[in-house]
């Protein structure tokens, strides 16, 4: 038969049918909302405040007036005047121009859109290959230092080797090196 993930995408399927369901339906009730019984004498405020709740759902839809677009307005205004005004220093204060025409300056919010799926795997992707890269170069460095350990080690073992074997001519260890070598060790550890 049909295995338990395509049961499983059939029930989610149907959830997501029911959930449309419910919004297309509550869509449409916040339409005929201002158009219910209202007395008739009332009833041009009740379709102006429906009017005025469209334009301002429209409104946050759309990207608000850039900062360089209300500059252009101001200064363009402000040559139809012929008044120029200096704007003040950036410390916080309400520049001449913002005081001339009663506004605040507006910061630009920009509705980020949703990313889709394929810009969503290719964020991920490479952020797995930036961390893939950061491990391998982690595992460089460790590597290089182990290696460059093991030959300091070995170059001492060998200095040492060499002093210790060192022979008098009658074939003998010479105590003296060794004694020596004993020495330096012992000062290098205090």
């Amino acid at each position: 038969g049909q295995g338990f993930a395509f049961q499983r995408k059939q029930k989610i399927q149907r959830e997501y049918r029911k959930l449309l369901k419910r919004e297309r339906k509550a869509g449409t009730q916040q339409d005929i909302q201002f158009t219910d019984t209202y007395p008739e004498h009332l009833k041009h405020l009740y379709l102006a405040e429906e009017e005025r709740l469209k334009k301002q759902r429209k409104a946050t839809n759309d990207s608000v007036l850039s900062e360089e677009k209300l500059n252009k307005a101001v200064d363009f205004s402000l040559e139809q005047m012929r008044c120029y005004y200096t704007v003040l220093p950036q410390d916080g204060s309400v520049c001449k121009v913002c005081a001339l025409f009663n506004y605040r300056p507006v910061i630009t919010e920009r509705k980020f859109k949703k990313k889709t799926s394929n810009q969503k795997a290719k964020e991920e992707y490479e952020k797995i290959k930036a961390e893939r890269a950061r491990k391998k170069e982690d595992a460089e460095k460790r590597r290089q230092q182990r290696e460059e350990a093991q030959r300091l080690y070995k170059q001492k073992k060998l200095e040492a080797y060499k002093i210790l074997s060192k022979k008098t001519k009658k074939g003998q260890p010479n105590l003296n090196l060794q004694i020596e070598f004993l020495l330096q060790k012992i000062q290098q550890n205090t």
